[in-house]
């Protein structure tokens, strides 16, 4: 779905996250992720160089202050694809920033998601679906909510959604 919205608005800045994990086939460092050591991971962040981070499903995430400095150096808005956990960090380190929460139709699409994918193994499968049901319990916490059924509609009121907010100059 981010894919979309970029596509309708190339102008918007997307962070990219660093991870722990391996990269997936046709993923690109520096490009789908940074991929570094988690020794590298626990450097940084002990040097203060990430604005949220979190361990997820085993694997160290999070965003680099440099990223979201970078961008809004350049007055656009940035969509970070984060979890809750992160996403509430960023909202104590940027009291303005707009939390759109991204969910499934369902726990049974999810996992039917997730199955398609063919990259998880059952007990990944069964620890997403785990931290799903936790996440959206948070999900009140954020400014909107917005189903992703389809790729075209959820981008289509995605873009609704960050455009009233920019016009609203961040109160929310």
């Amino acid at each position: 779905m981010l894919a979309e919205l970029r596509k309708r608005r190339p102008e918007l800045g997307l962070t990219v996250s660093a991870t722990t994990r391996s990269p997936r086939p046709g993923e690109v460092d520096g490009a789908s992720y940074y991929f570094l050591t988690e020794d590298e991971f626990r450097r940084r962040v002990a040097a203060g160089e990430f604005v949220e981070w979190a361990e997820v499903h085993g694997h160290l995430y999070g965003t680099l202050v440099s990223e979201v400095d970078r961008l809004l150096a350049k007055g656009t808005s940035l969509v970070l694809e984060i979890d809750v956990q992160g996403a509430l960090n960023v909202r104590k380190v940027y009291p303005t920033a707009v939390l759109i929460f991204i969910e499934p139709p369902s726990l049974e699409e999810l996992e039917r998601r997730l199955r398609g994918r063919k990259t998880e193994d059952e007990a990944s499968i069964e620890l997403r679906l785990a931290d799903a049901r936790r996440e959206m319990e948070l999900a009140s916490q954020y400014d909107a909510r917005i189903v992703n059924d389809t790729v075209d509609r959820a981008a289509t009121e995605l873009d609704s959604v960050m455009q009233r907010f920019e016009m609203d100059g961040g109160n929310h």
